[in-house]
């Protein structure tokens, strides 16, 4: 039997971790070194919501052979010490004046020569999770070793699921297609928006949940205006259409879809854009293989949107999945980024209604196999749902 470690099997982390050193090689590094949340989950699977305290920064080095070396504050010892990682170096966080630094510095300099390049992200979607000035007083005593960008290093093996990972989201997918079963029973008319809001959470941690990260939505009157806005306590009225949209996480994987709802009978323009949305979708779900394009899922979005005569909205209409609620690629004019099976990918058309100030979005989250696409998202309703 594989050796257990934390959330997986500890072969699948060596396994991500050989993909990651490889990539390394190709891109000329000797030693990748990551501090935010989802890269050391990715490597080690150290799952925490410590991780909202902003007072202790972590870090883990993946050396050019061999596991990964976690440089953390003790506090972590004893879950990172149930993980695969064996090398777990500590210091008493926080601590003002060396908060790390020396720790770091001293271990990035020992798995590194003189000579060499030290990898950390630094393009888009990633971020430094540590003090700027803590950072530079490590590279400047790793001196005449090189800080250089490796978000390409991390982007090119995270955006590739195993099945083991490919499982994880599907279960987060189902619970909250669950979640969304029983949006009929607390978001009926007069119902205040914020409370259903409670509730939909409420419902996703009854379902599974291990945590609720995000969840957004709208509701009203022949569309909403954005769907990232806190929810008042506006009740829901006859005629609203409702957006709930959640980043449900289950063992470090998020879902991320969305469904519509009419409050009463749907107008008819909501119940066209709703079909057009939903057919623009499945065209896109029978056509879409390895090898096309991110700008290619856009085009082919809008394409099917104009064809069942809606106006596209603007944005992306999708995007990467996994540890983080959005990871690359995103689907927009401007994204070239190719396609390749094993990619967990969302749908997200959106169309413009009216005079343009109101919306309707719809998302569903999939995989990208060899010969198309398999959804993990149960798949929504070809007609726009009422709630009576």
């Amino acid at each position: 039997m594989s050796a257990r470690s934390l959330i997986f099997p500890q072969a699948e982390f060596q396994a991500r971790t050989t993909r990651l050193q490889g990539q390394m090689h190709a891109d000329g590094l000797d030693a990748l070194l990551l501090t935010a949340a989802a890269d050391i989950f990715y490597v080690t699977g150290f799952l925490t919501r410590f991780w909202e305290s902003p007072a202790r920064p972590w870090f883990v080095v993946v050396p050019a052979q061999g596991a990964p070396v976690a440089v953390i504050p003790a506090i972590g010892a004893d879950l990172m010490g149930r993980s695969w990682v064996q090398d777990i170096r500590t210091w008493p966080a926080p601590m003002p004046g060396d908060d790390g630094v020396t720790l770091l510095a001293d271990t990035l300099a020992e798995l590194v020569e003189k000579t060499g390049r030290i990898g950390l992200p630094m393009g888009l979607e990633t971020h430094l999770r540590m003090p700027l000035a803590d950072y530079r007083r490590v590279e400047a005593a790793l001196a005449p070793r090189q800080c250089v960008d490796a978000t390409h290093t991390v982007q090119r093996v995270r955006e590739i699921k195993s099945e083991a990972e490919i499982n994880k989201i599907r279960a987060s997918c189902a619970l909250a297609g669950r979640a969304f079963d029983r949006v009929p029973e607390f978001a009926q008319h007069g119902c205040a928006l914020d409370q259903v809001f409670r509730r939909f959470q409420m419902a996703l941690l009854e379902e599974g949940a291990d945590w609720v990260s995000y969840v957004a939505g709208a509701a009203g009157q022949g569309g909403y205006g954005d769907v990232i806005s806190p929810a008042g306590p506006t009740p829901l009225a006859m005629g609203d259409v409702l957006m709930l949209d959640t980043g449900a996480v289950r063992d470090g994987y998020f879902c991320d879809f969305d469904r519509n709802y009419s409050i009463g009978p749907a107008s008819a323009p909501l119940a066209q854009a709703h079909s057009a949305l939903w057919h623009a979708t499945e065209a896109v779900l029978h056509s879409l293989r390895p090898g096309m394009r991110a700008c290619d899922v856009h085009r082919l979005l809008c394409d099917e949107i104009v064809k069942q005569g809606a106006q596209p909205g603007a944005g992306r209409l999708g995007h990467g999945l996994g540890v983080t609620l959005t990871e690359w690629p995103s689907f927009t004019p401007q994204d070239t980024t190719p396609l390749r099976a094993g990619m967990v990918l969302t749908l997200e058309p959106g169309v413009a209604l009216g005079d343009g100030t109101r919306i309707l979005v719809h998302e569903e989250n999939i995989v990208l196999r060899e010969n198309g696409c398999e959804l993990l998202s149960p798949r929504a309703p070809e007609t726009l749902p009422e709630i009576s």
